[in-house]
């Protein structure tokens, strides 16, 4: 999966530049008719609307009230064996920790992996350990920001080998997104750019 998206990272510059080096080398008559002003004025719009645009509150706009859900949050006090009920209910891989009676402020997630590696695996019994016990804690949580660009996400998701990261923002915790989710954003920002690119060679700019 990491390499998967790593590659897809990659890939997706490759077609950027190829298609733009179509741009310069298949519409050459364009290029002549178009300079030097518009060549400029061309650029600027494509700079605009260009690849890389796409925020992390984009994500959250998209999911609109489901956003508050696919945080779906557990206490410190919790039971282990509670908070694994709690994400095959609602099928996600990874829960919010936080002070019990303070909602906006992380103290943690606990995810899938925290659960087989610190409960399976040590043999230990998930309703007697609490969440606080085996959960990954905020001095050492990877988060980002509304404006973190979501190519950034993913960069800080497989670089440290992770699925889902807590939105933080000045009020505290807005939210977290998967890396479902930001590989449908990538996806999408991908697909409308080639189809402005394409409309760009045929004349549609």
């Amino acid at each position: 999966m990491q390499r998967a998206i790593g590659s897809f990272i990659s890939h997706g510059s490759i077609v950027k530049n190829a298609v733009l080096q179509h741009v310069r080398l298949v519409n050459p008559l364009a290029q002549a008719l178009v300079r030097p002003r518009h060549e400029s004025t061309s650029a600027a719009r494509m700079e605009e609307h260009g690849f890389e645009k796409t925020i992390i509150s984009d994500i959250l706009k998209s999911k609109g009230k489901s956003a508050d859900g696919s945080w779906l949050w557990c206490t410190t006090e919790d039971s282990v064996y509670d908070a694994v009920k709690s994400m095959t209910q609602h099928n996600v891989g990874a829960l919010v920790v936080v002070k019990p009676g303070e909602e906006k402020s992380i103290a943690g997630i606990i995810t899938e992996r925290d659960y087989l590696r610190k409960i399976i695996v040590q043999g230990r019994s998930s309703k007697s350990t609490k969440v606080g016990d085996i959960m990954t804690e905020e001095n050492k949580l990877i988060t980002v920001t509304p404006d973190t660009k979501v190519l950034k996400a993913m960069q800080l998701m497989t670089d440290n080998r992770i699925r889902h990261i807590p939105v933080i923002g000045e009020k505290g915790m807005l939210g977290m997104v998967s890396i479902g989710d930001v590989v449908r954003a990538v996806v999408s920002e991908h697909r409308e750019e080639l189809e402005r690119l394409n409309a760009f060679i045929q004349g549609g700019y």
